[in-house]
């Protein structure tokens, strides 16, 4: 009798969105240049960017508007972008280009993969995850990003005094996202619960939107101890 085949974690879920033809064509021609292939092995980040600086990871970083404003507004630090979705690596590439941005590379690759064969421990200097999908119906908690095997994951990755930032609008996650991070024995609150929202993250126009509505956001800042 065969042994039953069991399917490997994955940091999301494949959906095909629709992918406009600036997009596919950014994608086809621009991630060749800024783009970094998966591989089973250490990446040598200041070799791939050129020079040394701080590092910062964005995990899934959806359309990639917030991952440009940011290095743009940053340009003395590298951000290495994580994303599957073919739709949002072509729009990031595509406003790269536009902003002549020359401090983002991307992996069109699973998170935890790449964290687990690329990135090298104690080798990043912050990470920033923004608003992951929140998957709201409780049968489908599971799914969440943000669970200790991977938070653990992400501490062995940063360096000592390196920053972990995660954004939420889904108060229920919120609250699963602090309780997870302050079981994380390597991690420690910079605030009282929630933080207020650091300068280096934009705030986007849905989220103006909803903050007018009444909604919130909640920012949850970790560093990782000496």
């Amino acid at each position: 009798m065969n042994a039953p085949h069991h399917r490997p974690i994955r940091s999301y879920v494949l959906r095909q969105g629709r992918v406009s033809k600036a997009q596919q064509r950014a994608h086809d021609t621009l991630l060749p240049v800024f783009g970094i292939p998966f591989a089973h092995e250490i990446v040598d980040l200041d070799r791939v960017f050129g020079r040394s600086a701080p590092k910062i990871l964005e995990i899934g970083f959806g359309m990639g508007e917030t991952t440009a404003q940011i290095a743009s507004r940053y340009p003395e630090n590298d951000y290495l972008g994580i994303e599957v979705h073919t739709p949002g690596v072509g729009s990031l590439l595509k406003q790269i280009q536009e902003l002549g941005l020359t401090n983002v590379r991307i992996v069109q690759h699973d998170a935890v993969e790449v964290l687990t064969h690329m990135i090298g421990p104690r080798s990043v200097d912050g990470v920033h995850v923004f608003f992951p999908d929140p998957w709201p119906k409780k049968r489908h908690h599971k799914r969440r990003l943000i669970q200790p095997p991977f938070v653990a994951l992400l501490a062995e990755r940063m360096k000592p005094g390196a920053y972990l930032h995660v954004a939420t609008d889904w108060e229920d996650y919120a609250g699963h996202i602090l309780s997870v991070l302050s079981a994380t024995l390597e991690l420690r609150n910079t605030a009282e619960g929630y933080a207020p929202r650091p300068a280096h993250r934009p705030q986007t126009k849905f989220e103006s939107r909803g903050l007018k509505l009444g909604h919130r956001v909640w920012d949850i800042v970790f560093r990782r101890s000496p």
